[in-house]
């Protein structure tokens, strides 16, 4: 959703998911990941739904994947509670959807420091 109006509610909402998910969500399933990042909320126009981007960081890969399963059943349990918070005529359905962002940054990374290697 674009404008100012937009980012205003994605911003809400990032900050809102975050802490049920820090919070309720952590104290039903204590099996879930120990860092868990909402990095952005894509609400779309009509405010029927939103994409939620999720960076989990674990080195346990199946853990990681257990985290992001356990998210994304939870979805309709994380809008009841942003229901109870917002104060909006109706809150969006939530798709998770997971963000490489960092994991492509870190290849970058490696990717310089073995050039930086190969030049000394």
């Amino acid at each position: 959703m674009k404008g100012v109006r937009g980012e205003r509610l994605a911003g809400e909402f990032q900050k809102e998911i975050s802490g049920v998910v820090s919070g309720k969500l952590r104290g039903n399933h204590p099996e879930l990941s120990a860092i868990i990042s909402i990095t952005e909320v894509d609400v779309a126009p009509d405010l029927k739904s939103a994409k939620v981007f999720v960076s989990i960081f674990d080195p346990d890969e199946q853990r990681k994947a257990n985290s992001f399963s356990v998210l994304k059943e939870n979805a309709g349990f994380i809008r009841h509670e942003l229901a109870k918070v917002m104060r909006l005529r109706t809150v969006p359905e939530l798709r998770f959807l997971t963000d490489g962002s960092m994991e492509y940054g870190e290849k970058i990374d490696r990717i310089l420091s073995d050039l930086d290697k190969k030049d000394e």
